[in-house]
């Protein structure tokens, strides 16, 4: 009977040790899952701030005083936001607040007749809704929206401090994280056996590009689009500019969502504004230019075909993320989607070089 040499047994019980760390690994996230939102969202922050802490690095500026400077960047664009844009964002939304029984009507008396009539469907009316008491019943405005959803979250002093502590934490977390981001994977690597280190290398660098092509790619696509869609409806007069634009941009993670969700809301925002057929002709001008410059420009770009994932796929793995790990899931969903495609991606191919698939 042959006897093993020393280094078989090793190579024996690596694939079970992987796995089985792996899936610990898997358990460990999904019981932490209700503590790890500052540091998903540190480390998010962190992994977007790398190439610009890199790059400055490179040019002889210290890491620490390189994260300092895209740290404060960062800080000076969400500042920035929260100035500007969100008073203006909430002030749309309680626009539209006000504006749903017009819509309600408007949907009730013209478009469903409309429809009927011009397919010869028997005639059904939409129950009529009393939106005066079911507005003031729920949330009448923005305002009283807000003042009792932080009256749900202030009613408990211990959750009042963990929300607060939570919230402190993430840019503690993407700061230090960020400054040792190099040296922390260069420790990761030094733990995988010396035998895989390379082929891990190079997985770990494709499904970095991958990554980086959605996270950092993809993000400034919903970005540009966003501000495109809101300018356009905003040189159209449409009072819901900024709203409608920022829906259609977010919705932009998924391909050709974000254009259909905004160009169809945008309509019917339109014509309950003007009641004037002509001004959709505008809205739907201004759509189909955000789609031909993010066809033509800001995908090929930006993100080009280096993600790979399908867009049912997206929207897979986003409702998936939801359900197993809630906010938390929905932030590593496409991420952890995108390596795992990486890896079997080259285990397809490993599968189809393989006497398994092309021998006898």
């Amino acid at each position: 009977m042959a006897q093993l040499t020393p280094s078989e047994p090793s190579e024996v019980y690596r694939w079970p040790v992987a796995i089985a760390l792996a899936a610990v690994i898997c358990v460990a996230l999904y019981l932490l899952q209700p503590i790890l939102s500052p540091f998903v969202l540190g480390g998010l922050i962190a992994y977007l701030g790398d190439p610009l802490v890199d790059r400055l690095e490179s040019r002889g500026v210290g890491r620490t005083l390189g994260v300092a400077v895209v740290f404060l960047l960062f800080s000076a664009i969400i500042t920035l936001a929260i100035i500007f844009a969100l008073p203006m964002l909430l002030h749309q939304l309680d626009a539209l607040i006000s504006k749903v029984p017009e819509i309600y009507r408007w949907l009730t008396q013209d478009a469903l007749p409309w429809l009927q009539q011009r397919l010869a469907i028997p005639e059904r009316r939409l129950p009529q809704v009393d939106w005066s008491g079911q507005l003031a019943d729920n949330w009448q405005s923005v305002g009283k929206f807000t003042a009792q959803s932080l009256k749900r979250i202030t009613g408990s002093g211990a959750n009042l401090l963990l929300s607060l502590a939570n919230l402190a934490l993430v840019p503690v977390v993407a700061f230090y994280l960020m400054r040792d981001w190099n040296l922390l994977l260069d420790k990761a690597l030094g733990i995988i056996p010396l035998s895989w280190q390379q082929r891990t290398s190079e997985l770990a660098g494709e499904a970095d590009e991958v990554v980086g092509a959605f996270l950092r790619g993809q993000f400034l696509v919903m970005c540009a689009l966003g501000a495109i869609y809101s300018a356009g409806l905003w040189l159209v007069g449409l009072q819901l500019a900024m709203l409608l634009g920022l829906i259609a941009g977010l919705s932009s993670i998924v391909p050709y969502l974000g254009f259909m969700v905004g160009i169809v809301a945008s309509l019917i925002a339109a014509y309950a504004q003007f009641n004037d057929w002509t001004m959709l002709l505008w809205v739907v001008l201004v759509f189909g230019v955000g789609q031909a410059v993010e066809s033509m420009l800001l995908t090929p770009i930006l993100v080009g075909d280096r993600i790979g994932l399908h867009p049912v796929a997206v929207i897979f793995v986003l409702m998936a993320g939801a359900q197993v790990a809630g906010f938390v899931g929905v932030v590593l969903a496409l991420p952890v989607g995108a390596v795992i495609m990486v890896f079997l991606r080259h285990a397809l191919q490993q599968y189809r070089s393989s006497e398994l698939y092309g021998g006898d």
